[in-house]
């Protein structure tokens, strides 16, 4: 009897999702230090709806861009 689940190909999608998440992480740095204001204090403090959906569509792209160079 064959097993279902391959021990590789789970440990390739967590291995995967951790460089993903790691690569979203870096991005985020990055431009949190690029742009002249701080986008945390500006969603959270002041309430900044614009900022907020900007930086989702910033987030939502390069998580496209990773997920496309990881699965090919």
């Amino acid at each position: 009897m064959e097993n279902i689940i391959h021990l590789k190909s789970v440990v390739d999608s967590i291995l995967f999702s951790f460089i993903g998440i790691c690569i979203l992480v870096i991005s985020f740095v990055i431009i949190e230090k690029i742009t002249p204001e701080n986008i945390y204090k500006q969603v959270v403090d002041k309430n900044n709806t614009a900022i907020a959906i900007i930086f989702a569509a910033f987030i939502i792209a390069i998580a496209i861009i990773i997920s496309s160079a990881i699965h090919g």
